[in-house]
Order: C-alpha cells, then sequence, then structure tokens
C-alpha cells in the first residue's frame, strides 16, 4: 500500500534524475569522446589523428535537409582556414552506407567523412538531432555544440571558429 508521502518522493526522485541526466549532456569545456569508423574511399579515421587541430565535428544523415545546405559552407571553411589548423570530420549516420554515397555524390565533400551505421558515436555525443556539430579545441575538450544548419548560422559559427584558431578580423585569411 502506497503511503501519501510516496508521490512526493517520486517526483522528487525523477526531478533528480532528469537534472542528472541533462547535466551529462556533452557540453563546452567537457573532453570529445574518442572514436575510431570506417572513412570514406576505404579504411578509417579516429578523432585521435585530429589531436593538436581545431575539429569542426558535424553529425549527419542523408535524408537531412540542413545537411545538404551545410555541406558546401562545411566545405568553404576547410579551405579557407585548412592552414590555420581546422579539420572538418563529418561522422555519417546512415544504416546503409549506400544512402550516404548517393548523398555525397551530389554533394561532395572536400573533409574527412567517416561512417557510423550503428549510431554509436553520435550517442556518445548525446546528439539529438541531425545535423548537429561540435568546435573541439586542439585540447580536446568541446568548446561549442550546435543544432540544425540554416544559411543564417554561417556568420555565427565562422566567428566561433576564427575565434577558436585566434583569427583577428585585420588578419583573416
Amino acid at each position: 500500500m502506497k503511503s501519501p508521502q510516496s508521490k512526493p518522493l517520486l517526483l522528487a526522485f525523477v526531478a533528480t534524475m532528469l537534472a542528472s541526466l541533462s547535466a551529462m549532456a556533452l557540453g563546452p569545456d567537457q573532453p570529445a569522446p574518442p572514436f575510431s569508423l570506417p572513412s570514406q574511399g576505404g579504411g578509417s579515421t579516429s578523432l585521435a589523428e585530429f589531436a593538436g587541430h581545431l575539429v569542426y565535428l558535424d553529425f549527419w544523415a542523408s535524408w537531412c535537409s540542413p545537411c545538404r545546405q551545410s555541406f558546401p559552407w562545411m566545405n568553404e571553411i576547410q579551405a579557407k582556414y585548412a592552414g590555420r589548423g581546422l579539420r572538418v570530420l563529418a561522422v555519417n549516420v546512415d544504416a546503409k552506407q549506400s544512402d550516404a554515397e548517393g548523398f555525397l555524390a551530389q554533394v561532395p565533400a572536400q573533409f574527412t567523412v567517416a561512417f557510423d551505421p550503428k549510431g554509436q558515436t553520435p550517442g556518445l555525443y548525446q546528439v539529438k538531432g541531425m545535423p548537429t556539430s561540435f568546435l573541439i579545441g586542439s585540447d580536446g575538450k568541446v568548446l561549442m555544440v550546435h543544432q540544425s544548419f540554416h544559411d543564417g548560422d554561417r556568420k555565427e559559427l565562422e566567428a566561433s571558429i576564427e575565434a577558436a584558431l585566434g583569427v583577428h578580423p585585420e588578419a583573416k585569411p
């Protein structure tokens, strides 16, 4: 038989659990979880390969409309800031790699692409929607998390990249 105090205790327990779950969400100043995945063109790639670089890590899927908008921009920033140490790494989460390859045939990537058909890596990063991007500092810690992508996001995202690279307005590449 339930006591009159059990409902408030249960509510308090649920509130505590929800608070601790949100506290566990990957965010700024936390270490980026390591991973190794198959990469486009064969072989594999790992986050460790990018140690010492600023990494723009993007999770995407072939069915994601904002992802189609983000790829040309990621090509631009990779070309613009590669000489300053930026590396773009895009992790595809489609269950079938052929879906991702069809997307890439239409929207080519001029940066590293990895495949995670089981979705384990987005789980490590607590990704809730596509695309979700993480800016990871050369020390391996998350600097920024950004969900979705719209043309209006370009300026803000590039400003975050420039700040992390120490690019001053008068010294832009």
